[in-house]
């Protein structure tokens, strides 16, 4: 809550820091505010159980709170090393926090398949960021925008592979890999964190930020293409399975790679599009 209200008191506009690695701005601030409200919630609903001594996981609360921080870091970054640092914050903490129940053997699956599943997408994203850097001589977004004007190969190639790096962090189609099987393995309130809180500093403060502000010229005609199958195609499994599904867990799992599809498809990544992730962002927590 501290936190929240400081953001809020900020000066109004458009802030930088770290040489224009870290970015404050409205679109940051309104997403910042969403990622504290979902867990502030979670803590929440996570007292009354935590208060079991016999539960012996303090490191519960420590965990969301470092996962919240590197959530914080991934919506306001200003360039590929503060995107990556901010999402292996986030990630790592959620790795943990997904095997914690240590009595379950389904609890461990679950924390190992994040794991692993996580290794790969930050390999995919590592990749692209390195294709970008090679062909532009810089991590940072604002310098990237500068040197891209025209949509080499290489250039796509990147865009491309950091999309497919941030699409698997929000088991978006076709890159779910078993998500629903490993969030029906986690207590009720990690699930809603899981299907919250990271997928909208993902799309929001990630993939948004990535396609409009590092390749706002190419990121329309190339990346959209990209992002317009993996929308589709989520909003579909996610509406379709959804109505199958008999274990709530899964029913909110899939539910968010619905949600995930719709958030997708409102950005695709036009100068308007940062509005619509906004609208989208919004009613998931309703």
């Amino acid at each position: 809550m501290l936190v929240g209200v400081l953001e809020l008191l900020l000066p109004a506009g458009k802030l930088t820091t770290f040489s224009g690695s870290f970015i404050v701005d409205d679109f940051a601030r309104f997403l910042k505010i969403l990622t504290l409200i979902g867990s502030a919630a979670t803590l929440i609903l996570s007292a009354e159980f935590l208060a079991d001594p016999s539960r012996r996981i303090f490191e519960y609360a420590i965990l969301v709170l470092l996962s919240t921080l590197g959530m914080m870091v991934l919506i306001s970054a200003g360039d590929l090393i503060m995107l990556y640092l901010g999402l292996e914050l986030m990630s790592l903490a959620l790795y943990v926090v997904a095997a914690s129940n240590r009595d379950n053997a389904k609890s461990t699956e679950a924390g190992l398949k994040y794991f692993v599943l996580g290794a790969l997408s930050s390999g995919m994203l590592l990749y692209g960021a390195s294709w970008s850097m090679a062909f532009t001589g810089t991590v940072s977004f604002a310098g990237i925008a500068a040197a891209v004007k025209t949509g080499s190969v290489g250039i796509v190639f990147g865009l491309v592979f950091l999309l497919a790096g941030l699409c698997f962090k929000v088991s978006a189609v076709p890159f779910t890999c078993g998500h629903p099987t490993s969030m029906r393995a986690h207590r009720r309130r990690s699930t809603a964190f899981f299907a919250s809180a990271p997928k909208v500093a993902a799309v929001g403060g990630g993939s948004t930020r990535v396609a409009l502000t590092a390749f706002p010229d190419i990121g329309v005609a190339n990346g959209s293409r990209f992002v317009v199958f993996v929308a589709i195609a989520s909003m579909a499994l996610g509406s379709f399975r959804c109505h199958r599904q008999k274990n709530i867990k899964r029913l909110m799992a899939y539910s968010s790679i619905g949600h995930m599809g719709f958030a997708l498809w409102a950005g695709r990544w036009n100068r308007r599009g940062s509005a619509g992730v906004l609208v989208i962002s919004r009613s998931m927590w309703r």
